[in-house]
């Protein structure tokens, strides 16, 4: 039986949230939430409550259900934020949907601001059985997670020990209004048609599968905790051994360690650290196909795109970089030595009066790698730009990117680290340093 002390423990976490958002629907499940959180707050103390509307404009009765959920929400004096979203062509509406919601929860989130979602049991059964369906792998099989992190806060479903018939006699009992979605009884609709054909008949066939399936998830939800561990230890070792200014930004794995692994492990670690990094994780084929293109011959430079993200194999380590890449550099000019923002969105480059470059009268410019460029250090013979780089370690893909240092056409500087033989100021000179900070915030 829903309780109001049983949601209060399930509120356990977020209680001392500078605030919590609760994404209404206006359906029967979040009014439940709505209602029992007023009632909460009048005896318990509990986090500033505000209340969240997605109009998604798929049905012409949305506007009413705007309307609805304005009214509930003034009779409780609860503020209100409606948010009108449009969907993209193409793709499944119910997952469009679903993203489109879920970004306006992660871009209204404060840090620290906790989002509470009226999923109930029969939705995690639902879940569970769709994905089932699907063919999902050990970490799919879990469920939805009763809490997880979403942008700068957190999301939490405090209604999942309960089935929908016990919120729905909660609703009766208190005479709540609710609107009813004609989509839920679509059966265009791939969990409606789930919900209201499939499932009733497995209950009937198999009158414990609902408990059984949840157990499911419950030992799904302790195996995945035992993988991350491992996960995080294997972590642990692969990720370190950066120690390069211009590269410790960027996420990678020393791919000596990664191959010192069982293939298992390997998958393991990668779904865990990408999980870390909010990309999306790749499909078992997908996985299979990347773990392939990672065992090519170790002169080869291969790249995988991935859902928000490229891997770049380079210079012995696995690279997690933005989906279009880091940007290569454009030439600009350079009419004052100060600090400059890299037009092309590659960082930015710190010039400070001080020991190093001599300034010298001509025309200064930032330039980049075109193919064939060389430059003398001091006490060192001529050299590739080419060369240069294999010999520090710095991986093909951040080369474009690297700014140069021109003077009157001549090649001064190379992001500050090496400067030319002749460019250093003496004593006696006016000088300036030169720092290169590949990612702008």
């Amino acid at each position: 039986m829903f309780t109001l002390q049983g949601l209060l423990q399930q509120l356990a976490p977020c209680r001392g949230a500078p605030a919590c958002w609760l994404g209404l629907s206006g359906g029967l499940d979040s009014m439940v939430l709505l209602d029992a959180l007023v009632q909460l707050r009048r005896d318990h103390p509990l986090p500033h409550l505000k209340a969240i509307h997605v109009h998604h404009g798929l049905h012409t009765d949305a506007d009413r259900w705007t309307e609805h959920c304005a009214r509930e929400c003034a009779a409780r004096d609860i503020p209100l934020h409606i948010e009108r979203v449009q969907l993209p062509d193409g793709g499944s509406i119910e997952e469009l949907a679903r993203d489109a919601r879920y970004g306006v929860f992660e871009r209204l989130l404060e840090t620290g601001d906790w989002l509470l979602l009226a999923h109930h049991a029969d939705d995690q059964l639902e879940t569970l059985l769709f994905r089932l369906l699907r063919g999902t792998g050990l970490r799919g099989l879990a469920g939805m997670p009763s809490s997880r992190v979403l942008g700068a806060g957190q999301l939490l479903r405090p209604l999942l020990p309960w089935s929908r018939q016990q919120l729905a006699d909660w609703a009766r009992h208190r005479q709540l209004n609710w609107i009813d979605d004609p989509a839920n009884a679509d059966p265009r609709y791939a969990r409606t048609a789930l919900r209201h054909e499939l499932l009733p008949q497995l209950r009937q066939r198999w009158p414990s599968m609902p408990q059984n399936l949840l157990r499911l998830a419950e030992h799904a939800t302790e195996a995945n905790e035992l993988l991350d561990e491992r996960a995080a230890e294997d972590l642990s070792l692969a990720a370190g051994g950066v120690i390069d200014d211009w590269l410790c930004c960027w996420p990678s794995l020393d791919m000596t360690i990664l191959a010192t692994l069982t293939a298992a492990r390997q998958k393991n670690l990668l779904r865990y650290w990408l999980h870390s990094h909010a990309i999306r994780l790749p499909d078992q084929r997908h996985l299979h196909s990347l773990m392939s293109q990672l065992g090519a011959a170790a002169d080869g430079q291969p790249i995988v795109q991935l859902d928000g993200a490229q891997l770049h194999r380079s210079s012995g380590r696995l690279w997690l970089l933005p989906a279009g890449g880091v940007p290569a550099g454009v030439d600009q000019p350079l009419a004052q030595l100060t600090d400059t923002r890299l037009t092309a969105g590659n960082g930015r480059l710190y010039l400070r009066p001080g020991a190093g470059i001599a300034i010298r009268e001509g025309v200064w410019r930032i330039g980049y790698r075109c193919g064939g460029e060389q430059i003398k250090l001091p006490g060192r013979p001529r050299q590739s730009l080419k060369d240069l780089f294999q010999q520090a370690g710095i991986p093909v893909w951040l080369r474009p990117a690297i700014p140069l240092l021109y003077c009157d056409n001549q090649l001064i500087s190379v992001a500050g680290r090496w400067t030319a033989e002749g460019a250093a100021a003496g004593s006696s000179e006016a000088g300036f340093s030169v720092c290169w900070e590949p990612v702008l915030d």
